[in-house]
C-alpha cells in the first residue's frame, strides 16, 4: 500500500508538472503573439531593387511630408493626359516595397491612368516605422498630395488596395470623396485572420490591430470592386465574399484564379474588364 501511495503522488507530481509546463509554453507563445505583433503584421524592405523607368515608364520621385517630421517616398506615373484621366492611388500589401509592385503600376497604366504608390513608412525610402494608424495616415497623406500637387479630383480618385492594403484602402474610401474602391485579396478583420492563425489562443486579449474593414466598408458609399481568388493560400476566399456582402451597392465581385501572390490575372481579359467598368462607373 506504501509503495502504491508513492506511485500515486509521483503520477500526481508528474501530471502537475507537465500541466504547469503546457502552461508555461502557452503563456509564453502569448506573450510572444502580443508583443511581436508589429513584425508579424509588417515585412518591409529597404531596397528598391527597380524602377518604373526600367518599364520604359515615365515617373516622379515623389517626397511627402506626414506629421512627426517624417516623410513618404512614392512614384508617381502620369497617364497619358493627366489633366483629365483618373488617378490610382495604390496601396501595396505588407511586404517588400513599391520597387515589387511594376506589374501593377503597368496593368494599371496601360489603362490610361495616372498611378501613384507609395510606401507605408518603414518601407523603402519612407522614415519612420509601421503601425496601423501610421498606414492609414500614410494613404490619407498621399490622397491629399493628389489633389494639391496634381490637381486631381477626387471624384477621378480610384482607391485601390492589395491584401493588407486592402484594409489600408477601404479606411481611406471610408473617410474621403473618391471615385471607387478596389479591395483585392484583402481580410475582412485583423481579429478574423488572427483566429484562423491562432484558433487556439485567446487573441481577443492579445490583438493589438484592428483593420476592420468588414465593418468600415458599410461607410463606403462609391462603386465597390472586390477581387479574391478560391485558390488564395492566405486569405481565405469567404473573407473576399464577405467584404462583398458588407459593402454597399454599386458593387461587384470578380472571382481570379492563382494562389495569393499569383498575378497572372493580369493578362485576363475579365479582369481588366472590370477595371474598364469601373473607370466607366458601370461596374
Amino acid at each position: 500500500m506504501v509503495g502504491t501511495g508513492k506511485i500515486g503522488i509521483r503520477i500526481v507530481t508528474m501530471l502537475l508538472w507537465i500541466t504547469l509546463g503546457v502552461v508555461g509554453i502557452f503563456v509564453a507563445i502569448s506573450a510572444y503573439l502580443y508583443f511581436n505583433q508589429r513584425n508579424m503584421v509588417f515585412f518591409p524592405d529597404r531596397n528598391l531593387v527597380t524602377t518604373p523607368a526600367q518599364i520604359g515608364l515615365t515617373f516622379e520621385d515623389v517626397d511627402i511630408a506626414v506629421e512627426a517630421g517624417e516623410r513618404l517616398h512614392g512614384w508617381y506615373v502620369p497617364g497619358a493626359d493627366s489633366q483629365n484621366t483618373a488617378a490610382f492611388l495604390f496601396c501595396h500589401g505588407n511586404a517588400g516595397n513599391i520597387s515589387h509592385r511594376l506589374e501593377t503600376i503597368m496593368f494599371l497604366h496601360d489603362l490610361g491612368a495616372s498611378v501613384l504608390i507609395f510606401d507605408y513608412r518603414g518601407y523603402g525610402r519612407s522614415d519612420g516605422s509601421p503601425s496601423e494608424s501610421n498606414a492609414y495616415a500614410d494613404a490619407r497623406a498621399c490622397y491629399d498630395w493628389l489633389i494639391s500637387e496634381k490637381d486631381c479630383l477626387p471624384g477621378r480618385i480610384f482607391v485601390f488596395g492589395r491584401s493588407l492594403g486592402g484594409a489600408v484602402a477601404v479606411d481611406l474610401a471610408a473617410g474621403v470623396a473618391c471615385a471607387g474602391l478596389i479591395v483585392e485579396s484583402s481580410f475582412t478583420s485583423a481579429a478574423a485572420m488572427a483566429r484562423r492563425m491562432f484558433p487556439v489562443f485567446p487573441t481577443g486579449l492579445l490583438l493589438r490591430y484592428r483593420f476592420d474593414s468588414a465593418e468600415k466598408i458599410k461607410s463606403v458609399s462609391v462603386p465597390v470592386l472586390v477581387i479574391h481568388s478560391p485558390h488564395d493560400e492566405l486569405v481565405p476566399f469567404e473573407m473576399g465574399r464577405e467584404l462583398f456582402r458588407s459593402a454597399n451597392e454599386p458593387k461587384k465581385f470578380l472571382e481570379i484564379t492563382g494562389d495569393h501572390n499569383n498575378q497572372q490575372y493580369f493578362e485576363d481579359l475579365a479582369y481588366r474588364r472590370a477595371f474598364v467598368d469601373l473607370l466607366n462607373s458601370g461596374l
